[in-house]
């Protein structure tokens, strides 16, 4: 694996960020949204994250992109201002391999570059490796929303998770 993997991502990375983030919106309840993602969402998504000084960054092996996080404001208004929410994703062949750790580390180290006070998951009750991962990297449990998304015909809970930066 290449020293440093981890890198701001680029608008030539929307199609390989699609691969990884559209078969996980359509095949899992990782995430709520049953929205596939267009070329023009990601494409805005990178701008816009740049622009507001937030990250967005990808993962690479094997010459290509593996894995992307970001993060964002947690809510608005000027009072969540230093409260950020992030997402992390990887393709299931890179997972396991370390880099999920790697890419927190980088995303809690930019955002509180940035003047971030603490990282916010949100992590679906269906993904107990993600919360699991979370708790090994500093997380904790903060709350337990019930019922709160709804996808595959059924509603399901969110667990909120917290690290302080």
């Amino acid at each position: 694996m290449p020293a440093s993997p981890i890198r701001s991502a680029r608008p030539a990375d929307v199609p390989a960020i699609l691969s990884i983030w559209n078969p996980i919106i359509r095949d899992t309840a990782i995430t709520f949204n049953a929205t596939e993602k267009s070329e023009a969402e990601v494409a805005a998504l990178i701008s816009e994250r740049a622009a507001a000084g937030h990250a967005l960054l990808v993962a690479e092996g094997a010459g290509r992109v593996i894995g992307f996080g970001g993060y964002g404001q947690f809510r608005g208004g000027v009072g969540y201002g230093r409260t950020m929410e992030h997402t992390l994703l990887f393709a299931p062949e890179a997972r396991g391999a370390g880099l999920g750790r790697a890419m927190i580390q980088a995303l809690c180290a930019h955002a509180r570059e940035t003047g971030a006070h603490s990282l916010i998951a949100g992590v679906s009750a269906e993904n107990p490796g993600g919360r699991a991962f979370h708790r090994a990297t500093g997380f904790a449990e903060i709350a337990t929303l019930p019922e709160v998304g709804f996808k595959f015909g059924r509603y399901m809970d969110l667990h909120l998770m917290q690290r302080m930066l």
